[in-house]
């Protein structure tokens, strides 16, 4: 295409042709070598001094040049009525390049040179003025000699050491051949009939030379004859008028040639005024234009300023513009050669182009309002030369922008734009901001504004007149101007006309190359296929037959369309396309393209920007227009790509119909695309589909469980762990502590949900749908899916890992109809990365709206670039956890076949036992070698709860453990499991205890079972081994009948009665019981039953203490009533060792520090408390029955408490203490001791008695003790000493030691004294008492005085 250079019109064209079968690489490197001489010294160029020839020869001492340019197309035929009237628009002169070698004769290269300029140029035309064929030698033992017979014809050897010298040379000779054709193509146009046929027409040709009639004699004068025919050949003036390039004689003419312009006839005139009535000016112009082609611009402006003198007076306005582009032309030129490229300042009022810019704005004027009319054959090449003028006057302006000002760069650009004329030095993509275009204009004195408006001149009606070439290159200028300006918008909106240009050519050719439609054959329905008309022919009878459709440029349109849209917001290549193996019966990713997406895509993704840019109605009828196009190429591939990224960019502007309409024709053209074999598909478009990925809870029967090795051992300890540690159950449903490895078995199925999203309002459709794993081998058939329109869909996949180790998803392999597939990775996000996409979240949307961004900067694609916010791509692959799995070796599979439960459900009594039986089936392939029973129910886990707050007292604490490892409601015989080998279809049976505990409704056996002893033994068989569970509920209910009160030790009573004065039995027995030897050493057990049940029960307490007799108390307990059971214990103490033990615990449970702390002293009695206490419990138990019945139980009495007096009680002291008056006869050696009844002493009044005081030490060492005697009342009584602090003395173990003390009671009644015995070694503030007597005397006598 034609660059439309500035100063084009003093450019020699000099056209390339490839001859013979040269290869386009070939002549393009060829060319690029010819293409090198942009100019031609004049001094270099040879003189011709013969007749007319000289007339444009140059001086050998000219300084000036002859610009050269070197197009590869002519322009078209319709053009040949500008001959005249733009000769720098033709070639100027032919080069023919060839390659040969020494298999190729020149002759036959010649004869093809000569054969394609007939082809190229019409027989009746004036250029080429000049032509020669290059022919460059192939290899180097090719030796090509040339003959005589062969013009024109030029060999370059391929071994010439210079060949660019040589090359230039032949240049400056052809340029020779080209000036001297000047001359005589002057020397007719100055004769009186040449400037007749110039003034002839609007856009006049000359004819060949045997065609121009030549003048009339005098003898005629008076004469009219009608001008000549061009068909008549009448001699010229001067005989030897020729053109050095004649017409081309044809042997053909080309099929289809007809010349596209007609040259009008000139209007009869007198014969005396041929030549004469004529005007010179268009005389005077061409031959500026010709001085201006031959590099002397001097005598060019001299004939531009003498036609611009006659044009003045004259309506030819075609002429005067096309004279003054000339002189706007000439002015660079010589603006450029002043200096040749230095810069001249000139200072003035007026910039130094602005006479230039005048000139080309008056000739854009005067072309606009030259006389046309609509049927006007001209009409065409008026708009063309219209267009072309703005275009000059704009990359005049252009140029003088984009240098900086007027100086040696822009003077360059005008003359010689080189490889891309639109983007001089002085711009490149980098920096073409809107600071630096503004910086242009600043410095060049040229607002873009001003260059823009100069271009949109050509815009207008007058481009539909224009021939498609022409129009295609006048817009493609226009763009590109717009594009350098930095307005791409309008650049759009040209290039999208361009589109139309391109489209209407593939159209027309279409129909006109005959491959469209066969005369012979009816037009059918479908894309190129033809269907053959049966009766037209029997062997082409039911054939279709689908001509094959060039792509040649179809990418370029593609790559054109996808720019426009891109100015216009809508990105295109949303959706890449990728190639498929055509092999495969599947569209797959080839081997070197990588679909899945990546950790710096996941994150684009995440914070992919859906703000809408541009005008939603506009980029909706872009799209349109885009998808037509690329039906009309057609490129199906294309097509797909163009809706689908349409659907995933413009969602939110589409219309339900135009996302259907989207949808279905990317669709028809996927399936096109497949059935003609193409290698092209369309990734998947729909965003990210997937929105989470779980694995399916697996079935509490088939879950499999690890266990450490060590778990097999019997543990040495019997304290079991509750809260903390190992927990004492191999599966605790109650208890989930951080994040645990998600365990499957090998062979087994897995289900995996994926939640899929449809954001359109059609179904969308997924051809597949498959995991994306890694790892060990997964199996698993991807599913094809259609999700519901604007919802969310839940999809199961299926699939078996094969072997044992880590199974990885990464995330889901998703393939759209007719597309390839992609993976889209589910990663977890830890806490840290959720927090670190929150922040971006927020941060992204505080700054929207809040900065303005111009230009293509605000397209959102680069507008998220420019975010400050925008998250690194540093994201590494160790950063992303996927959900993993732990694949385990196959496992055994059990079931419950049948209990002896009816319905699951157990009725007790509390503290009644019963038993479970249990009947195991193995149905699996595999054996069972490891069983073990768990248990659970309703009571453990408020206890666990309890004892996890730390509120409850030490007492409390203790009894919640004993309750829940002591009394548990399930258990069973460890002994069972120890030789349980269940063999593949085998079925065991077990039992289990079961005991009624008040509150528990429910309960839960687990059967914990692996099949460890594997052979081979597996690699991580030491360390750790895998079980699963099988659960069996059972509802409970626990009836609440017998409770417990009033729990008390007293001392043991004095019985006058024996046991032989009872009548009854069973106040004998009882009496029998109540009957021991030494009353001092024994104490009363009592404990209060009631019976709250509707039926009666029979109570036993049994008494069970070392060193005395088993012995028994029952009673029978109605309902509703209440019984007092009493039982003689023998007191007893417990040593020191046993008493400094710690409160146990009965788990590994650390105890919480006491909110109070308590002191030594409390301590210490909180330890003798539970102690004292636990061996009551261990003394006394009871048991109940059923009266009449067969069911029985344990009766508890861990709800009691035990209070001070009674320890007291229970305890044996370390002294005993016994207190008796005496009385003395006459002789201090006789006495008696009073007598008592029913251990009441009856002393009389106002007589001394003495007070016998018996101390014994019954510990097992020797003790020091002292005592405190207490009476009351004191007032009545009078006594001999002191009461406080009598010495004892040291009483070895056993030794009995008495004290007597003088007392008198002064008055009757009721007399309590106490003795109390203490230790002297030990301080009085560590109970320090050791022994305590009591005495009650009842006095009966006188009153007191």
């Amino acid at each position: 295409m034609d660059t439309h250079a500035f100063a084009s019109l003093a450019h020699v064209r000099v056209l390339l042709v490839p001859v013979g079968s040269i290869p386009q690489s070939t002549f393009e490197k060829y060319a690029a070598e010819i293409r090198s001489f942009e100019t031609v010294r004049l001094g270099d160029i040879p003189a011709d001094h013969k007749d007319e020839r000289a007339r444009f020869m140059p001086s050998p001492l000219s300084t000036g040049h002859l610009h050269l340019s070197f197009p590869t197309h002519p322009p078209p035929r319709s053009h040949i009525p500008l001959s005249l009237l733009r000769p720098s628009h033709f070639p100027l002169a032919v080069i023919g390049v060839a390659a040969c070698s020494k298999n190729n004769p020149l002759s036959s290269v010649f004869a093809q040179f000569n054969s394609s300029l007939l082809d190229i140029f019409p027989s009746d035309g004036i250029y080429p003025l000049a032509r020669n064929c290059f022919v460059f030698e192939e290899g180097e033992d090719t030796n090509l000699s040339i003959g005589d017979n062969l013009p024109g014809l030029f060999i370059l050897p391929s071994m010439m050491g210079n060949k660019k010298l040589y090359l230039g040379t032949l240049l400056a000779d052809l340029c020779s051949q080209i000036l001297g054709e000047f001359g005589v193509l002057v020397q007719a146009l100055e004769s009186p009939m040449g400037n007749e046929y110039l003034n002839s027409t609007l856009l006049p040709t000359i004819p060949p030379p045997s065609e121009i009639p030549e003048p009339l004699n005098g003898s005629r004068k008076g004469s009219l004859p009608p001008l000549p025919s061009h068909n008549s050949q009448p001699d010229m003036t001067k005989g030897n008028f020729t053109l050095s390039a004649a017409p081309i004689k044809r042997t053909s003419s080309g099929p289809g040639f007809r010349q596209s312009s007609v040259v009008s006839q000139p209007a009869r005139k007198r014969l005396s005024t041929i030549g004469v009535a004529s005007s010179h000016a268009r005389l005077f112009k061409v031959l500026g234009d010709l001085f201006l082609l031959s590099g002397r611009p001097e005598d060019a402006l001299v004939w531009y300023l003498e036609s611009v003198q006659l044009f003045k007076s004259s309506q030819d306005h075609v002429w005067y513009a096309a004279t003054l582009e000339g002189l706007a032309t000439v002015s660079v030129i010589e603006s450029w050669s002043v200096g040749n490229g230095l810069q001249n300042s000139l200072t003035g009022s007026k910039e130094p182009w602005s006479e230039t810019c005048d000139k080309l704005v008056q000739a854009t004027a005067l072309y606009y309002k030259s006389p046309t009319s609509e049927g006007d054959p001209n009409y065409s090449l008026l708009s063309y030369l219209y267009t072309s003028c703005v275009l000059r006057h704009s990359s005049f302006l252009f140029a003088i922008w984009s240098a900086k000002g007027w100086g040696p760069l822009a003077f360059t650009v005008m003359l010689q734009p080189g490889p891309k004329p639109y983007l001089p030095p002085t711009l490149s993509k980098d920096e073409n901001s809107w600071a630096h275009l503004e910086r242009l204009s600043s410095v060049s004195g040229i607002s873009r504004a001003y260059i823009a408006s100069t271009i949109s001149q050509i815009h207008g009606p007058w481009l539909l007149h224009l021939g498609a070439r022409e129009r295609i290159a006048i817009l493609e200028a226009t763009s590109s101007l717009y594009a350098c300006l930095g307005y791409r918008r309008k650049e759009a909106y040209i290039l999208r006309e361009v589109l139309g240009c391109i489209l209407d050519l593939m159209v027309c050719g279409r129909e006109e190359d005959g491959l469209s439609r066969m005369s012979s054959v009816p037009g059918t329905s479908g894309l190129g296929i033809q269907g053959m008309n049966s009766s037209s022919g029997g062997g082409w009878s039911g054939v279709g037959v689908r001509m094959s459709e060039s792509s040649d440029g179809n990418n370029s349109i593609l790559e054109l369309l996808k720019y426009v849209c891109k100015v216009l917001g809508i990105n295109l290549d949303a959706v890449k396309l990728v190639g498929v193996n055509p092999n495969s019966d599947l569209p797959s990713v080839a081997a070197n393209e990588d679909t899945s997406l990546s950790y710096d895509d996941y994150d684009s993704e995440t914070f992919e920007n859906v703000e809408s840019y541009g005008w939603p109605e506009l980029q909706v009828g872009v799209v349109r227009e885009a998808v037509a196009v690329a039906e009309a190429l057609p490129d199906f591939p294309a097509v797909a790509q163009f809706a689908l990224s349409a659907l995933k960019t413009l969602q939110i502007v589409l219309s339900p119909g135009d996302q259907y309409h989207l949808y279905s024709t990317s669709a028809r053209a996927l399936g096109t695309a497949r059935r003609r074999g193409d290698t092209k598909s369309v990734e998947y478009w729909s965003g990210r589909p997937v929105v989470s990925i779980t694995l399916a809870p697996i079935p509490f029967a088939r879950l499999p469980v690890e266990k450490p090795i060590s778990a097999l051992q019997p543990t040495s300890s019997g304290i079991s762990p509750i809260l903390t540690g190992t927990d004492p159950f191999l599966y605790n449903p109650r208890k989930v502590v951080g994040e645990r490895k998600t365990l499957v078995v090998q062979r087994e199925t897995l289900d995996f949900v994926v939640v899929l999203q449809n954001p359109y309002i059609f179904d969308l459709e997924l051809q597949s749908l498959s995991l994306s794993t890694i790892g060990v081998p997964f199996e698993s058939r991807p599913l094809r899916v259609v999700i519901p329109a604007n919802s969310f869909y839940e999809v199961i996949l299926s699939g078996k890992a094969l072997e044992t180790g880590n199974l990885t998803i990464r995330g889901c392999r998703i393939q759209a109809p007719g597309g390839v597939s992609r993976e889209f990775i589910m990663p977890l996000l830890t806490s840290e990365e959720e927090q670190r996409l929150f922040r971006q979240r927020g941060a992204l949307a505080c700054e929207a709206g809040r900065s303005k961004y111009s230009g293509i900067e605000s397209f959102p694609w680069e507008k998220s670039q420019k975010q400050p916010s925008r998250p690194p791509s540093t994201t590494k692959q160790s950063s992303f956890r996927f959900m993993e799995c732990t694949v385990v070796p196959e496992q055994p599979f059990l079931r419950i076949r049948r209990t002896s439960l009816t319905h699951g459900a157990l009725m007790l009594y509390n503290g009644e036992q019963s038993t479970i039986r249990i009947t195991l089936e193995n149905v699996s392939p595999l054996p069972i070698d490891f069983l073990k029973l768990v248990f659970d129910d309703s009571t453990i886990a408020p206890a666990q709860q309890a004892l996890s707050e730390g509120e409850l007292s030490v007492f409390e604490t203790y009894e919640t453990e004993y309750s829940l490892m002591q009394r548990p409601m399930f258990s069973w015989s460890r002994g069972e499991a120890k030789d349980i080998h269940i063999r593949p279809g085998q079925k065991v049976t077990l039992s289990v205890t079961c005991i009624g505990k008040v509150g528990c409704t429910h309960g839960t056996i687990h059967f914990s079972y692996s099949y460890v002893h594997r052979e081979p033994p597996l690699l991580n068989g030491p360390k750790i081994f895998h079980i699963r569970q099988l659960s069996f509920p059972v509802m409970a209910t626990v009836y609440h009948m017998l409770e417990c009160h009033a729990l008390d030790i007293l001392p043991f009573p004095h019985h006058s009665s024996g046991v032989d004065d009872a009548v009854d039995e069973r106040v004998r027995a009882r009496r029998e019981i109540l009957h021991v030897s030494d009353e001092a050493s024994w104490c009363l057990f009592s404990i209060e039953v009631r019976n709250t049940y509707g039926s009666p029960f029979d109570v036993t307490f049994e008494r069970s203490q070392e060193g005395t007799p088993t012995a028994s108390v029952s009673a029978t307990v109605p309902p509703g009533s209440m019984s007092r059971l009493v039982i003689p214990i023998r007191k007893f103490i417990l040593s020191e060792e046993e008493l400094l033990r710690p409160i146990p615990t009965l788990s590994d449970r650390q105890f919480v520090v006491q909110k109070s702390k308590l002191s030594d002293l409390e301590a210490k009695s909180q330890r003798e408390f539970f102690w004292y206490r636990e061996a009551l419990f261990r003394i006394v138990q009871g048991r109940w029955r059923e009266t009449g019945g067969a069911r029985f139980g344990e009766l508890s009495l861990r709800q009691q408490r035990m209070t001070l007096p009674m320890l007291e009680t229970l305890r044996l002291e370390n002294a005993r203490v016994q207190l008796s008056l005496v009385v003395y006869n006459d002789s201090p050696v006789d006495s008696h001791a009073l007598v008592e009844r029913e251990g009441v002493f009856h002393p009389p009044a106002e007589e001394f008695v003495y007070l016998r005081t018996t101390i014994t030490n019954t510990t097992s060492s020797s003790q020091v003790f002292m005592i405190d005697l207490e009476m009351e009342p004191l007032e009545h009584i009078v006594y001999e000493g002191v009461l406080n602090d009598l010495a004892v003395g040291r009483l070895e173990s056993g030794e009995t030691r008495e004290l007597e003390t003088a007392i008198c009671f002064l008055s009757k009644g009721r007399f309590e004294i106490s003795a109390e015995v203490r230790s002297y070694d030990v301080p009085p503030s560590d109970n320090s008492r050791a022994g305590i007597g009591h005495l009650i005397a009842i006095v009966r006598g006188v009153d007191a005085r």
